[in-house]
């Protein structure tokens, strides 16, 4: 079933687990995502990178995903990730997401706030919820970032957005480690105590799965999984026999490497068995 950003965060808030967000590419990843989600009747975010609205991408894979969720008996959000300004929110929401980023992080403090606020404000007339993003979160190629989100920072731009969850910057970033991430655990009860909404955690393919359950334990209400999503995949693709021609048969294995992968993640982050 089909459901708002906000309504599929509100039952993790109040029963302290998080919701896996999986970024899907093609029908296979988006099938491996959903058939892990219908076995362990669990909640899940679908979600795509602003770079697959701004390229013309999601018009195609937008309407494989909005038919996965219509037909699922789970609820399921769609998602834009990193939305890098208004233009992508407005094509995601055009193909129907029902759940927005948008990422000003880049910017000052003053334009992040009033750029997302903006956001805010047009998207609540259409009940869609927004996340938000203080403390850029950058690439784990170029090292684990050590620039925290602060508690102060945190609560002066909850105040200033009315966002329905923030991701904050607590020792993960984008891609695979060089070495294994420590979170910032004191610092996200912290936040969490603050600001009270649901937090997100970005980068979580790499990181420990104790370090994942703290986190879960100290507010992360949402943990985004892109990276290790797509190893799962083409791992599969590259170890298929050749022979077989049929895409869909050739198809059968990596769907079935992306639905263990995403089974794992539900269960490290107890959403299993709560529908």
């Amino acid at each position: 079933m089909l459901v708002n950003f906000q309504t599929i965060l509100k039952d993790a808030d109040e029963k302290g687990y998080a919701v896996p967000a999986f970024n899907v590419y093609n029908m296979e990843t988006v099938m491996g995502v959903i058939q892990a989600a219908e076995e362990q009747r669990a909640p899940v975010i679908i979600q795509f990178y602003s770079r697959l609205a701004t390229t013309g991408f999601v018009d195609y894979l937008a309407p494989i995903i909005l038919k996965a969720a219509e037909k699922a008996s789970v609820p399921v959000c769609i998602h834009l990730d990193h939305g890098a300004g208004f233009e992508p929110a407005a094509i995601a929401l055009k193909n129907g997401a029902t759940g927005i980023m948008v990422d000003f992080s880049k910017l000052d403090m003053d334009e992040n706030i009033a750029n997302t606020k903006k956001a805010v404000d047009i998207l609540s007339v259409m009940n869609i919820g927004v996340e938000g993003e203080i403390g850029h979160i950058g690439a784990a190629a170029d090292g684990v970032p050590t620039d925290y989100t602060t508690v102060e920072e945190a609560k002066k731009y909850v105040d200033g957005t009315g966002v329905a969850a923030l991701a904050v910057a607590v020792g993960t970033a984008h891609g695979r480690y060089k070495q294994a991430p420590v979170l910032q655990i004191e610092r996200i009860k912290a936040i969490k105590d603050e600001v009270k909404i649901p937090l997100v955690l970005h980068g979580g393919s790499g990181v420990p799965d104790d370090q994942i359950k703290l986190a879960v334990q100290a507010g992360i209400r949402k943990i985004n999984f892109g990276t290790d999503l797509c190893y799962s995949f083409l791992d599969s693709v590259f170890a298929v026999d050749r022979k077989i021609y049929a895409i869909d048969l050739f198809m059968k294995e990596p769907i079935a490497a992306v639905k263990s992968f995403a089974v794992s993640k539900i269960q490290l982050l107890g959403a299993n068995d709560r529908v």
